[in-house]
């Protein structure tokens, strides 16, 4: 490991590694930074060394990523694994936690590819042991085969769901209910967009085969529920929910014995590297989130900067390979020699499909909003788990005079835990954003501070 590269890249999903591979052929002096013992990102986790049952259960679409990493390999860069990035400022110095020792390195260009991660789904109950993220059971059965035992329950909205529970159907789970909490009336916002999507048609034939195979496996699914929330003493036992009122339901109470809760209700940009940088970022109304500014190449409000994938807003596994293509073109036309007009013509192929594989996103975007149960949850519900600050705390001090999340962290340490609000962030600038009637954007987000990731004492000297 060098102390300075040309081009720094953060992250081994489909962006970081399309970027580093890319740059590193063009001649470019190219390091890549993965928090994981092997590149392949979230989405692509651990494809490399994937066993036949992988691919039985994660489908063909898994199996893209191996082409990733074979052409990551092949291409000269360096490879930093296990390093966890606990330190970024804005004079690109990044600190790295490898081996139980703290390492400091430098670049003339970083290129953040962080990623997202899952929106928060406050409820009531979401605290308690059984209860975790679809995203975190994708992770145990890409990275170990590891799949829930006993009753299972599947809960929110989002792509993300389907595939999870389609998955666990291939290896052999039984699910005992998918609850949905889709409003109706995103289906009749997201139509209009429909017509748009069709040059993607894949994608919605891809939802359409997990439906038919929920359907087929005679799993219930319940649509349109609100007051969701997990029960139990010491750890879960039920899942309760409210069928809607009217011809679709009968308003009831359904209680469903569980022991393990998965939610999921889409998922948000990682900006914790971007915003330490001092990238600017902007509000996405219909993603409902805040994402990175930048332009076609990726280059962010700082000039040395450069994100790509999701963390410049949410655009899917394949997108955001392509969106790491055209950044590897940018930083060989800025510092490797490649004039613009050959820089041009190989970014047209991968300017139309790029436009392809996002113009699902609308349909996609509105279909699956969050419901606003779910970001503005009632004052008894906790937000911030680390603290355990209830959201009506957050209300209080909103109605005290804090405008903004920062402020709101001084009065109750709501997102100063471990986390540093990462899973509250987004919630508590909604509420606040409700309870003085201001614009989400106006609002703003959570500051950054370093560490980033817990470090001893013992590891921060050894430097």
């Amino acid at each position: 490991m060098k102390s300075h590269y040309q081009v720094l890249v953060i992250g081994g999903g489909p962006a970081g590694l399309a970027t580093a591979s890319a740059a590193a052929r063009q001649g470019l002096d190219v390091a890549l930074v993965d928090e994981q013992q092997a590149p392949g990102g979230q989405i692509y986790r651990n494809v490399a060394t994937s066993k036949d049952w992988a691919i039985k259960y994660l489908g063909k679409d898994y199996l893209r990523g191996k082409q990733l990493v074979v052409e990551f390999r092949q291409s000269g860069a360096d490879y930093l694994n296990n390093a966890s990035v606990w330190y970024l400022d804005e004079r690109l110095e990044a600190g790295l936690l490898m081996d139980g020792c703290s390492r400091f390195i430098t670049a003339d260009r970083l290129v953040l590819a962080c990623g997202a991660q899952e929106r928060p789904m406050p409820l009531p109950g979401w605290q308690l042991p059984g209860v975790m993220t679809a995203g975190a059971g994708q992770v145990l059965l890409k990275a170990s085969g590891i799949v829930p035992d006993g009753r299972l329950v599947l809960a929110g909205s989002g792509p993300l769901l389907l595939l999870l529970a389609w998955q666990y159907l291939q290896a052999g789970v039984k699910i005992e209910a998918l609850v949905d909490t889709t409003p109706g009336w995103r289906l009749v916002e997201a139509l209009p967009s429909l017509p748009r999507a069709l040059p993607a048609i894949d994608y919605l034939f891809k939802g359409l085969k997990f439906m038919r195979a929920i359907r087929n496996a005679g799993i219930p699914v319940y649509r349109k529920v609100d007051n969701l929330r997990a029960e139990g003493s010491d750890s879960l036992e039920s899942v309760c929910f409210n069928l809607p009122a009217g011809k679709a339901g009968n308003g009831s109470e359904i209680r469903i014995e569980a022991d393990t809760l998965m939610l999921h209700q889409g998922v948000i940009s990682n900006l914790r590297l971007p915003l330490a940088a001092g990238c600017k970022v902007e509000w996405n109304g219909r993603q409902q989130n805040w994402q990175v500014s930048k332009d076609k190449w990726g280059q962010s409000s700082v000039k040395e900067v450069m994100v790509v994938g999701d963390c410049a807003g949410i655009v899917g596994a394949v997108a955001a390979e392509l969106q790491g293509r055209l950044c590897a073109l940018q930083l060989g036309h800025e510092i490797g020699g490649l004039d613009s007009g050959r820089r041009d013509a190989a970014a047209q192929r991968i300017d139309r499909s790029l436009k392809r594989h996002l113009s699902i996103r609308p349909f996609v975007d509105k279909l699956y909003a969050p419901a606003p149960a779910f970001q503005l949850p009632d004052d008894e519900t906790l937000v911030c788990r680390c603290e355990e600050v209830k959201a009506g705390q957050i209300r209080q001090a909103a109605r005290m005079g804090c405008v903004g999340p920062n402020q709101v962290k001084a009065f109750t340490r709501c997102g100063m835990g471990p986390c540093q609000g990462c899973l509250c962030g987004s919630t508590v600038s909604a509420l606040i954003a409700d309870e003085i009637d201001s614009p989400l954007e106006t609002v703003g987000y959570f500051r950054v501070r370093p560490p980033f990731k817990p470090i001893t004492l013992g590891e921060l000297a050894d430097s």
